[in-house]
């Protein structure tokens, strides 16, 4: 029997995909993204300390990372349409549970919110997976990395939209706002992936047989995933701590800093993934990627140079790298375990995110700021090194919807 995409949509389809693939990221973005800017409100609303408030803002990666692996076999297993609905659903309901329950006035213990916040990071971990494999599906490897760019690029977006937008609804409207409008986004995402995300149809003769969890090559660029993770998170986490305190600058300067490193990265992400698309070198570019930001917090660390230049270009380059990894990580491992494959590249990824703002206070009490963007340039450079010896890309996911 014939998939039904093939019976009803057609190549250009393929954009109609891509533009509800990045609508959903968005919505997760704005949540995993957004949910830490309401940091300082959040210790004083909720009542936390410093500490508390750091397991807090880290428990929804660590949802994420516990869950993306499983949520990835699942998408090979059951199709990208069904994992990517019942995430978004399933975030839809937990956001709108937590604004009814977990809401300040409720006196909630940090335990319970941070369960919540694990909770909605493993429901929000199948959009990861789902969302990528129904993008890299539908497109062919000569556009492939532009759309998944186009999709990362939407990670920053709605991290930004949440930035802008959660801070006023808290503050004029309180939590059970915040979480009612984040619930309002998952669900509108759902019903547009409802209505228009349909599965391409994969060619037999470009299946894998070999699960990527068995494969080494995939592992090392999940773990060259991983690290490039380090510098993006110790910039969106601690440069600003960092600026304020060492260089006295505003919480508004640093505000508007973090939001163009965001938005300048999500620029970069869909350039380098229309480059390597034209030449054929996504792993080339993710080396070059991981020296590039080494050499900048590398400079940061010795204060070589204007430090606010430095931040903004070790950020960018910290940001640059998602599309193009995410395509060369799914197009090794075939259609059949793009899922998987992205699953592998999430857990990586989300397991940084979960770490670095954990452990980084740590270093900084143990030597100094030199030292930590000293650590982290070093992450940076064992990814380019990592990248060096890896194969070049081979085009094994092809779907059969081309133009």
């Amino acid at each position: 029997m014939s998939h039904p995409s093939t019976q009803v949509f057609g190549p250009k389809h393929r954009w109609v995909v891509l533009a509800t693939g990045a609508a959903a990221q968005a919505s997760f973005a704005a949540t995993f993204a957004g949910f830490p800017v309401l940091g300082v409100l959040i210790r004083a609303e909720y009542g936390l300390s410093n500490t508390q408030l750091g397991f807090v803002l880290s428990c929804m990666a660590l949802g994420v990372g516990l869950s993306e692996i499983l949520w990835g076999l699942l998408t090979d297993k059951l199709g990208d349409r069904r994992i990517l609905l019942s995430g978004l659903l399933s975030m839809s309901a937990m956001l709108l549970l937590m604004s009814q329950l977990l809401t300040p006035d409720r006196h909630v213990s940090v335990q319970a919110l941070g369960l919540s916040l694990i909770l909605l990071g493993a429901f929000g971990a199948s959009i990861n997976s789902a969302s990528g494999r129904a993008i890299m599906t539908w497109f062919s490897d000569g556009k492939r990395g532009f759309a998944m760019s186009i999709r990362q690029a939407a990670i920053p977006i709605g991290g930004a939209l949440g930035a802008a937008l959660l801070p006023w609804l808290a503050n004029q409207y309180g939590f059970a706002a915040v979480y009612s409008v984040l619930a309002l986004f998952c669900f509108s995402s759902a019903l547009a992936t409802w209505r228009w995300l349909h599965e391409a149809p994969i060619s037999p003769q470009v299946i894998s047989t070999k699960s990527p969890l068995r494969r080494l090559d995939l592992w090392r660029l999940a773990i060259v995933c991983g690290l490039l993770t380090v510098p993006q998170m110790a910039i969106l986490t601690f440069a600003g701590v960092f600026l304020h305190d060492e260089k006295h600058l505003s919480i508004a300067s640093i505000s508007i800093l973090l939001l163009f490193i965001q938005l300048s990265g999500a620029g970069l992400r869909v350039w380098s993934g229309l480059y390597t698309d034209k030449h054929q070198n996504r792993s080339h570019v993710i080396r070059l990627i991981g020296l590039f930001t080494g050499i900048s917090m590398l400079m940061l660390a010795s204060q070589t140079g204007a430090i606010i230049a430095l931040i903004f270009i070790s950020g960018v380059f910290a940001h640059a790298w998602h599309g193009v990894a995410y395509t060369e990580i799914a197009t090794r491992a075939g259609a059949s375990y793009a899922g998987s494959a992205m699953g592998m590249a999430g857990t990586t990824t989300f397991a940084s995110a979960f770490f670095t703002p954990l452990l980084l206070p740590y270093l900084l009490s143990a030597s100094s700021w030199s030292g930590v963007w000293t650590a982290v340039a070093f992450a940076a450079f064992v990814a380019s090194l990592l990248m060096s010896s890896a194969r070049p890309s081979s085009p094994a996911l092809k779907p059969q919807t081309q133009a």
